[in-house]
């Protein structure tokens, strides 16, 4: 259940600035939603989705990049059977938040906005285990949280992490112009995120498309090299990581390299596409168990 009524209490927490008549991308006034205002005074749009019964634990959701936190049904309609209030934000500049959109001077804002919302989370509720279940982009950011907060969270899903840049998405020539052309041209754009390499189910790749809070421009310069930067000290912060993790990946992912969750002892699912919460439905179905299984054990 989307927990509307406990917008107003939560979106000024941790900053006394009162709702004003800023309004999404979309047009619609921050005021009439939930949201948080991070550190540099940008609104994010935020969704929470309470259990019916007492909450057992809490589950951030940290989404990937160029979509938003709404894309997460099965997944939600999950972990509210397991009595998880779960909680999640639009990244700066995706779906409802504000922000030039898919662009970040800094990779780390994403993940000091993350802090800001978990933080909120603590206080309101200190006794309760906290989660993260993160996809691609937003498993990268799981991994600095995980290094920067070790001892708030309990322990990490991941869906396909983007911890190696694969191959055949980012080639070697596209890396080097995105380190010569950052400083030259940042917003020269470098290519775009195939919505066919998301999932092998064509109605998920049409839902995307369709999708009118999911970005459907250029990844442009500026937004690879900080990302390209985050990964690049990704392999010094994986030795420290000792919360609890269960990593799923498809071995036909093309977007993120799979290298990466072999690392990390990732599950493999064979064929299979990028999101695996979005693949052919016996995947989902077995993707949800999985997820199940591992959260009853440990909550």
């Amino acid at each position: 259940m989307y927990a509307e009524s406990l917008c107003c209490y939560w979106c000024c927490l941790g900053n006394s600035q009162e709702p004003d008549d800023r309004v999404t991308p979309q047009g619609v006034f921050y005021r009439d939603l939930p949201h948080l205002i991070n550190a540099d005074g940008n609104y994010l749009f935020c969704r929470y989705w309470m259990p019916k019964s007492q909450p057992r634990a809490l589950v951030m959701l940290i989404h990937n990049a160029g979509e938003h936190c709404g894309r997460y049904q099965r997944i939600i309609a999950m972990l509210l059977k397991q009595s998880l209030f779960v909680f999640a934000h639009d990244h700066i500049g995706h779906g409802q938040s504000e922000g030039p959109r898919m662009m970040v001077p800094d990779f780390r804002i994403y993940i000091r906005d993350c802090l800001q919302h978990l933080d909120m989370f603590k206080k309101m509720y200190p006794t309760l285990k906290l989660y993260l279940f993160s996809v691609s982009m937003g498993g990268l950011m799981a991994i600095y949280i995980l290094h920067d907060r070790p001892e708030d969270i309990a322990g990490a899903i991941f869906i396909a992490p983007l911890l190696l840049m694969n191959p055949e998405s980012a080639t070697p020539l596209k890396m080097f112009m995105a380190k010569v052309m950052y400083h030259v041209l940042p917003n020269l754009p470098m290519g775009y995120i195939d919505p066919r390499l998301t999932s092998r189910d064509e109605s998920q790749v049409r839902n995307y498309i369709v999708d009118p809070l999911v970005y459907h421009g250029p990844v442009r310069v500026s937004f690879a090299f900080e990302v390209l930067n985050a990964l690049t000290k990704i392999e010094k912060l994986l030795p420290s990581i000792t919360t609890p993790i269960l990593i799923l990946h498809g071995d036909a992912d093309s977007l993120s390299d799979i290298r990466g969750s072999y690392i990390m002892y990732g599950k493999v699912f064979e064929q299979c596409f990028h999101e695996l919460q979005n693949e052919m439905p016996s995947v989902i179905d077995e993707v949800l168990q999985i997820m199940e299984l591992w959260l009853e054990k440990r909550i």
